[in-house]
């Protein structure tokens, strides 16, 4: 069977039900463009949301000191448990499993000044591997702290980007001066902007950050309000909280089993939740979208039961030169194919050329910049085409079975 006599057969039957066609391939368009644009939206909503989760760190713990619930050689329960900085060391040393392993200490509402600007900011004292575990990656011209500054006990800071216009506007903010609750300090860098989805001390944009051993020098603070740990393998999660429980335990002297001894927040587990989620998200707008492009499928039937109806004698006169009942269900199977492959080809075009063009737009919006722009990856145009496929077959199928029973006898005398 040449698919140019069906091409032939096809515009033949087109010029006959010009409008009848045009509208389902019209409808065939908007179910596509329907389809890729919700799948659209959903892949730039999870890439979006996914760039922002990994602001504050890949595969990261947050740990903090809790409270025993559980009395221990002889000790009652309800003590508190603190960190000092040289648990940070003793975790690494006792669990080679975390990659990084940092901490960090706290003061809110502290007097920042440069020149006559006076401000009440949030100032952190941390290590420098914050800049791998925690994204406080420097803006060119700048730096992060680092292991001189600790060692040193430097009074160097690092500012977030929202606090650098607060105090510096648009001037150049690195080797300037400032104090911190009377201090002098010198601003070695900027952070760069990034986009957080969630946070545990603080937004990352308005902090103040300086080395850990100055800022307990500068307060006299020997507690840390968190330690920060990394993994580079993201399955073992949960093996290394057990771990961590038992070689603190041991330390402090707390139950391994008493999970109120610790607080965790396991972001590598949230993580899973959120992409759950996210899937959920893009498979219930991909059914909507499916749904729009199923009554399109059900024009394409009807146009190839109309076709069957009024070419019954056509049938009928190959049938009986020996036209096998194969080539009868071939050929309109493949007419269905057609009509739906112009429509849906239509439909991805406009799909494409509609997010590519929003994606031009500089539209300024804080929604824009959480939600993410539609976008049409490879695997959607996949998923697309598979769909128009099935659609194609299935809306062909059935009135192709139809002709390929006519009778020879029956279509002659059809009227």
């Amino acid at each position: 069977m040449k698919l140019s006599v069906i091409y032939n057969v096809f515009i033949r039957d087109f010029r006959k039900q010009k409008k009848r066609i045009t509208l389902t391939l019209l409808a065939l368009g908007w179910g596509t463009v329907s389809i890729m644009l919700l799948l659209g939206f959903g892949e730039g909503l999870h890439r979006q949301l996914s760039v922002q989760r990994k602001g504050m760190g890949e595969n990261i713990v947050v740990l903090w000191g809790g409270q025993t619930s559980i009395p221990y050689k002889g000790m009652g329960k309800g003590r508190r448990i603190y960190f000092l900085p040289e648990t940070i060391d003793y975790v690494k040393r006792s669990i080679p499993d975390i990659t990084r392993v940092g901490g960090e200490m706290d003061r809110w509402m502290q007097r920042v000044e440069r020149d006559t600007v006076v401000l009440s900011e949030h100032v952190v004292g941390l290590t420098p591997n914050y800049e791998q575990m925690r994204n406080y990656i420097p803006q060119s011209g700048g730096r992060m702290v680092n292991d001189r500054d600790m060692e040193l006990r430097r009074r160097v800071a690092f500012l977030g980007w929202e606090l650098k216009e607060r105090l510096f506007a648009e001037e150049d903010a690195v080797g300037e001066q400032i104090l911190v609750a009377g201090v002098p300090f010198t601003v070695i860098g900027v952070m760069k902007e990034k986009r957080v989805m969630g946070n545990y001390s603080g937004m990352d944009r308005d902090k103040l950050s300086i080395p850990l051993t100055t800022f307990e020098a500068m307060y006299g603070d020997p507690w840390l309000d968190n330690i920060v740990y990394q993994l580079e393998d993201p399955s073992m999660v949960e093996g290394v909280e057990k771990q961590l429980f038992e070689s603190l335990g041991a330390k402090y002297k707390f139950d391994p089993t008493d999970d109120r001894a610790l607080a965790l927040w396991d972001t590598i587990a949230t993580g899973k939740e959120f992409n759950n989620v996210l899937i959920g998200i893009k498979v219930f707008l991909g059914i909507i979208g499916g749904l729009t492009l199923f009554i399109a499928g059900v024009g394409v039937a009807n146009i190839m039961y109309v076709s069957i109806k009024e070419r019954t004698r056509e049938i009928g006169i190959k049938m009986a030169m020996g036209a096998r009942r194969s080539y009868i269900l071939t050929q309109f199977l493949i007419e269905a194919l057609i009509i739906t492959f112009f429509g849906g080809f239509g439909g991805m075009s406009i799909s494409y050329i509609l997010t590519e063009g929003f994606k031009r737009i500089p539209i300024e919006s804080d929604v824009l910049e959480m939600m993410g722009r539609p976008t049409i990856s490879l695997e959607i145009g996949f998923i697309v085409i598979v769909i128009l496929g099935i659609m194609g077959v299935l809306s062909g199928l059935f009135p192709a079975m139809k002709a390929a029973s006519v009778s020879p006898v029956e279509s002659l005398r059809y009227e």
